[in-house]
């Protein structure tokens, strides 16, 4: 029932394009951050 609804309603639709949207947008900036974490200062 649930997974019918997540897949065949336009909100649930919506629904799973926000999940997967957050969960990449937060794998982007983990991997940015850290990356920018590990850089050395420009300055030094």
């Amino acid at each position: 029932m649930a997974w019918e609804l997540l897949f065949g309603s336009d909100i649930g639709l919506f629904s799973l394009f926000v999940i997967v949207f957050t969960v990449g947008m937060s794998i982007y900036y983990a991997r940015f951050f850290q990356k920018k974490m590990n850089e050395k200062p420009q300055g030094e």
